[in-house]
């Protein structure tokens, strides 16, 4: 009557989790860089263009989904 062993969960990456989420389209969003403190010595211009979230490079597309797997926080 004891319990069968199953398969053991795949565990999500807290890591991951903070700092990527997932697009509709299943893409890997991350804020830009740069972009918490110390932005007095960067121009405006860059600082304008750092600003809302970007698309991870596509060969980090299936680590960032095997870590979060599969869900989008």
């Amino acid at each position: 009557m004891g319990k069968g062993k199953g398969k053991s969960k795949i565990k999500t990456h807290k890591g991951t989790k903070k700092r990527f989420r997932l697009s509709a389209k299943g893409k890997a969003m991350h804020r830009s860089s740069g972009t918490s403190h110390l932005a007095q010595a960067v121009s405006s211009k860059r600082r304008r263009n750092l600003r809302g979230t970007t698309a991870v490079d596509s060969c980090m597309e299936s680590t960032i989904h095997a870590a979060l797997n599969g869900h989008s926080y």
